[in-house]
């Protein structure tokens, strides 16, 4: 098993990432950070943190920015070095100590493909109202995938659509492989990915035991209604790039 991170500028959140890692009741894995194009101290955090981890720790450079880049150039490193599950989380986001453990659980014992994870707000960047907006924010997103048209069996899907974060997610190599990997263009690619996923197979679980406390910034750099848009497939508007 091998858990993949992507990180780009992610100084001042990478160390508390790491820190969650080492936390797992099931270290059995081999972390990968794949640092996409920073110009910040992030490189240098990982590579002290290799220095004290209790698993091996790799760090793999993607020049070509962007998240789907960096994930896929992650994954098929970890793949042809001998990688058979591959997990990902991303460098602003907390798993709980169980997350391997159940992320292995869902693929090795049921014989899963693919496995969707339960994410909630971080509690050290807002408090019960924005945590209490990110909970319907993820409500609604999941809502809209369900019910979108594009979206349904008749388009060549093998499984219903199920609510996907990227950042909370695990595979196995070879479906991996067979689906096409995660797109490199255009972002947010995890959507697309999910749908080429669905293409292959009807083993994708919900794992409610793999839990990730997602960063809650683009709630405070957009707004409500600005994270609704992204999340809709609407862009960022007027706020430029995104703030991850």
């Amino acid at each position: 098993m091998w858990v993949v991170v992507p990180a780009h500028q992610e100084a001042t959140r990478i160390g508390a990432t790491l820190d969650a890692l080492a936390a797992q009741r099931d270290r059995d894995f081999t972390l990968l950070v794949v640092d996409n194009a920073s110009t910040d101290a992030t490189p240098d955090i990982v590579r002290r943190f290799a220095r004290r981890a209790a698993f091996p720790v790799l760090l793999l450079t993607e020049p070509e920015k962007g998240v789907g880049c960096a994930v896929d150039t992650g994954f098929r490193y970890a793949i042809e070095h001998g990688a058979e599950i591959v997990a990902r989380t991303d460098a602003d986001c907390l798993p709980r100590p169980g997350w391997t453990a159940a992320a292995r659980a869902a693929l090795g014992a049921t014989e899963r493909g693919m496995a969707c994870g339960r994410i909630t707000a971080r509690r050290d960047e807002h408090g019960p109202l924005g945590r209490a907006a990110f909970r319907v924010l993820v409500f609604l997103a999941a809502l809209f995938g369900r019910l979108r048209p594009a979206h349904r069996r008749g388009h060549g899907y093998l499984a219903p659509y199920r609510m996907h974060a990227g950042n909370n997610m695990a595979i196995t190599a070879a479906l991996y492989l067979a689906a096409g990997g995660m797109p490199r263009r255009p972002s947010p690619t995890d959507r697309a990915f999910l749908n080429r996923v669905r293409r292959h197979t009807t083993a994708i679980a919900r794992c409610e035991g793999m839990i990730v406390e997602n960063s809650t910034r683009r709630l405070r750099a957009y707004g409500v209604v600005g994270t609704a848009r992204w999340y809709l497939d609407q862009g960022s508007g007027r706020h430029g790039e995104d703030p991850r």
